[in-house]
């Protein structure tokens, strides 16, 4: 399966372009943008780190979370969708170091998972809006980077739309203040 990112051309495009080729195996430049293609990806396996987590292969290929191994070490693709289209690509390894691919857009994670549910479930993680589905629960999102200002609430459904939100974030003070923060924005009279 293939997951082409495009991203515009910018001063670091070049390290950019060299890394994803380096990790991705497949890096075109092309027309002053950069046409990323993820070949050569697998769909990330049952086995190991994911298994651990007690995340299924079925969760993750509806999820196409996608893996590829350099050396001994593992890269996870997370992609970012609205309405079925690509919009952004977070990568991560195992020791928690992400980056995102840069001029895309910071949306939630699983955003198409919510459209036409009452009840939306907000958690702060990919990881634990995978974990959210395994419990039964698809109808959940993961904010992209905890609280940033440039994230947009504008895709979350209206108060007519979703009339509940649950806030499933840490309990430690980076998870509080994000919950603060998403009460804030989107209006403490929606929340469970």
């Amino acid at each position: 399966m293939d997951l082409v990112i495009q991203s515009l051309n910018n001063k670091r495009s070049s390290s950019i372009c060299r890394m994803f080729a380096a990790v991705f195996l497949t890096c075109l430049c092309r027309f002053g943008g950069i046409l990323i293609v993820l070949s050569n990806l697998e769909l990330a396996v049952a086995g190991g780190y994911f298994a651990e987590r007690l995340i299924s292969r079925q969760t993750l290929q509806r999820n196409t979370v996608m893996q590829k191994r350099v050396g001994d070490q593992i890269f996870i693709a997370f992609p970012y969708r609205r309405n079925g289209v690509l919009v952004s690509c977070k990568y991560r390894d195992i020791n928690k170091k992400f980056w995102q691919e840069r001029d895309t857009e910071k949306i939630f994670y699983g955003l198409d998972d919510i459209k036409g549910e009452s009840d939306i479930i907000i958690v702060e993680g990919e990881m634990d809006k995978l974990a959210m589905e395994e419990a039964g629960f698809r109808n959940c999102v993961s904010v992209p980077d905890g609280a940033p200002p440039s994230v947009s609430t504008k895709d979350l459904p209206s108060e007519e739309q979703a009339s509940r939100i649950i806030l499933a974030t840490d309990g430690d003070p980076p998870g509080q203040a994000l919950a603060e923060e998403l009460a804030r924005r989107l209006g403490r009279e929606r929340f469970a």
